[in-house]
Parts: structure tokens; sequence; C-alpha cells
């Protein structure tokens, strides 16, 4: 997919940069597999905020999505490739043969009337879904299972992908997309292809108000508040306020907040890059 920038016609198209939607087929999603989506507005069941920054936005529906991919052997023609709000890729609407209509998300290079399959009779083409056990080395995939039949938790974001580096016994050595090296069951499924909509991170808002549509309030530094709201708040002049630190004292940016010796360090054989 291509970005598009703006004629600026108006202030806040002069720095908005977006997606094309040329590989969007359809505007409006499929009835049978949408659910309403309710929001807190960032309070608790007692009216109280307990998240910040959060409000407002505009009207969402939930597309479900088959992260399991559990419908096997039973081939399915893609229909749509639709928009997502909910999620940074877009999504893909399957007719199964047998009259299931399945979303599930897109694969870089899936088009309407595609054939895409899943199990043990699958090819390693692109959108099919197979165990890791029936994947060739070197394939990239993504939406992988941390867990047999738990569904799909890794490499699920717009242009993400793992790689299959290695098969030993029951695990299959897997590069993830953080540059981090491990070990995952080779009963695992994992759909083939790299996610959709790669240049996601290429997009510009142009303006604060295209924020405010997405549901996020404004941010206010630490640094811009009073001593009685912030630990890096006050000073004379433009303090930097002391080492980053959250509202409530905590070290941020650089403090590592993962549990040391846990269990699955194990299947870890290469940390990410720092």
């Amino acid at each position: 997919m291509a970005i598009k920038k703006l004629r600026p016609i108006t202030p806040g198209q002069r720095h908005k940069q977006v997606v094309s939607t040329n590989e969007i087929t359809a505007s409006r999603p499929e009835k049978s597999l949408i659910v309403a989506k309710r929001r807190t507005g960032g309070r608790n069941n007692s009216g109280k905020m307990t998240m910040r920054y959060i409000g407002g936005g505009h009207k969402m529906k939930l597309r479900i999505i088959d992260f399991k991919r559990n419908k096997f052997d039973v081939p399915g023609t893609v229909a749509t490739i639709e928009y997502d709000p909910n999620r940074t890729a877009n999504i893909a609407l399957i007719h199964y043969a047998d009259g299931e209509k399945r979303y599930i998300i897109a694969p870089a290079g899936l088009t309407v009337g595609m054939k895409v399959v899943s199990g043990s009779s699958a090819t390693p083409d692109v959108g099919n879904a197979m165990k890791l056990k029936d994947v060739p080395l070197g394939t990239v995939v993504h939406n992988l299972e941390l867990r047999p039949n738990q569904g799909g938790k890794l490499a699920r974001s717009a242009g993400s992908y793992a790689q299959l580096a290695a098969r030993d016994g029951k695990y299959a050595t897997m590069k993830m997309p953080s540059g981090e090296t491990r070990m995952i069951l080779v009963e695992c499924m994992a759909t083939i292809g790299s996610v959709s909509n790669p240049d996601h991170n290429k997009e510009s808002h142009g303006k604060a108000g295209r924020v405010r549509w997405m549901g996020r309030r404004p941010r206010v530094r630490g640094v811009a508040m009073n001593p009685v709201d912030h630990p890096m708040g006050g000073g004379e002049g433009r303090a930097s306020g002391g080492h980053p630190r959250s509202r409530k004292g905590l070290y941020t940016k650089g403090l590592k907040t993962r549990v040391k010796n846990h269990p699955t360090d194990r299947y870890i054989i290469e940390r990410r890059k720092k």
C-alpha cells in the first residue's frame, strides 16, 4: 500500500499522510460478525477516573476475528478486504465452502477471489494456516500461537511477521518481530505471510482533532505541572525535573519491568536487541 500526501487546502492537511485505501474493497462490515464496543472513558465501575487521557472518539463496532483458524480442511474464498478501526492491519472476510463466514487478519498480498485453507492439507501459500511442524524452514508467518489451540497471539499488527529458523524435536525456533529468538511448540498454528498494511507506521495524523477521533485526550507533561501534581513538576524557569519518573514516583524510560527468572525464560534463546 502507498502513502498519500494530500494537497493542503486546509491547515490540518498540510502535514497529513495517510495510507492509500486501494486494497479496501468494502465499506460496510458483515453484520453477523460485529458486536457493540463498550467504552469506559477511563472510568471504573464507580465512575472514578483510573486511566487518564482516554475519552471521546468515534463510535466503533468490534469485528469478531478468527485468530484460531480451526476450521480445518474446509476451503474458503476471500470475499472482501476491509478496514478495521480496532487494529492497524486490514481484515479479510472469508466465505467457506460450507456457508460459514469468518474474518481473518489479512496478510500482505491477499486479494479478493483467492482461496485459503487451514490444517494438514494446507500448502505454504499466503493466507493458509498450518502447524509449525508442517511449515517449511525460513518461511515468514504471522498470527502465531504461544500454546496449542490458544489462538494467535504474536505478529498480528500491521506489517509484522515472525520467521521459522529451525526445528528440533517438539520445538520450533522462531525469530520474533522484536528480534528475540524463541522456542515454540511445533503443534502451534501460524498463518503464512506477513501482515498487511506495512506502511501504517509512516502515517501522520496532521492535526490534534484526528487523534481525538481515536478516543485519545490531550496528555500533559509532568514537567509542566506543579509539585503537588507530579514529582517532576515545579521549579524556577524550565526545570528538566531530574530523572524521568511516573506520577507515582516510579522510574520510567529505561527501568526494566520484566520479571526476573520468569518460568518462560528457558524458551528464549536470544534476547531482543537493546
